[in-house]
């Protein structure tokens, strides 16, 4: 029975391909990838065969384009699924064709690899016992809000993807909604000048100034845990009284 692998890739550090996904990638009779460039550097880094199919699976062309995975799994073919950073699906294209996949019986197979949001997890110094993926919030200040609020007695660690030229308003709706929370703030993980910014979410916008913030950007907050919560003079005076 064919496969679809679904393969893990570097977040930033090309050498953290694990070695069965360079194996897996160099047997394959087919790639399917978000960005052929940016996936085929991986083959010439380490001397991989590239497969005699290669095409893009993205955003704009997920139907065409999965409709076409199914179909070459059908023909006996083997194929890889890469997005350009980190795991397909999360946060990237890839759910709907393994759906797809999956419900037709065909074999599927993750190989697993680099994680921003597991990554940053670690590093941020919050509890990880149990958390929330939230992946990238809504642009629009009150449809965030809304969508923090929904989290905010949770108390789960969360987790959010953000763009840096967004990053400052989504820690200031944050702190709206969530109150004075410990969080970090995780820029440009794995690569050269990975930086990670900690404190109270009051805190950390003054930190990111004259910060010259490039690339993807992974946020963890703590939870509803009164441990991790600054509470404001006007909140004390409230408990006092």
């Amino acid at each position: 029975m064919a496969t679809l692998y679904v393969i893990a890739t570097p977040i930033g550090n090309a050498e953290d391909i694990t070695f069965r996904a360079v194996r897996i990638l160099g047997e394959v009779d087919a790639l399917a990838c978000e960005d052929t460039r940016k996936t085929t550097f991986l083959f010439n880094k380490y001397n991989i065969a590239v497969p005699a199919i290669v095409f893009a699976y993205h955003e704009h062309n997920e139907q065409s384009a999965g409709k076409r995975i199914v179909d070459l799994l059908e023909s006996g073919k083997n194929i890889a699924l890469c997005s350009n950073a980190g795991y397909p699906s999360i946060s990237d294209p890839g759910y709907r064709v393994i759906a797809d996949v999956a419900s037709g019986n065909h074999r599927i197979e993750v190989i697993p690899g680099p994680s921003a949001a597991q990554a940053a997890l670690v590093m941020s110094g919050l509890p990880v016992s149990s958390y929330t993926f939230m992946g990238f919030p809504p642009r629009k200040s009150g449809q965030r809000k809304n969508f923090l609020s929904a989290e905010k007695a949770a108390p789960h660690t969360l987790i959010l993807y953000e763009s840096p030229f967004r990053i400052h308003r989504l820690l200031g709706d944050a702190f709206d909604v969530l109150g004075n929370r410990r969080a970090a703030v995780c820029v440009e993980l794995t690569k050269k000048f990975e930086r990670i910014y900690r404190g109270w979410l009051a805190e950390l916008n003054t930190q990111l100034d004259g910060k010259n913030i490039k690339g993807e950007i992974t946020v963890v907050i703590a939870g509803n845990n009164k441990k991790f919560i600054k509470s404001s003079p006007a909140q004390d005076a409230q408990k006092v009284s």
